[in-house]
């Protein structure tokens, strides 16, 4: 499994619509046939502060993640709302085993 978390600070007075966006996005992912999980996070102690939980079952299913119009229209449409560029840091899925 193919795993990407990704650490995104809003600017306030785009917390509501960032979360929006990330809906629309989320409901695209989760029904591209490689996504095992693509799950939204926001902070209860810093409500500007979101986690996104990216899990393919392969570095190319990520790849073509990046190819969707769900998610090209997400980061326009994100881009000048971020406090700070967005951070992902990839990691290897041990488990559950995925058998690709």
């Amino acid at each position: 499994m193919y795993v990407t978390i990704v650490h995104v600070s809003v600017k306030p007075d785009y917390v509501e619509a960032f979360k929006e966006a990330c809906r629309l996005n989320h409901e695209g992912s989760v029904q591209e046939s490689g996504n095992m999980r693509f799950d939204i996070l926001q902070s209860t102690d810093e409500p500007t502060k979101f986690v996104l939980y990216e899990a393919y079952k392969t570095q190319q299913d990520a790849a073509a993640h990046k190819e969707t119009a769900h998610y090209l229209a997400w980061r326009e449409t994100v881009a000048d709302w971020m406090a700070a560029p967005r951070q992902g840091v990839v990691f290897q899925g041990l488990y559950p085993v995925v058998n690709v």
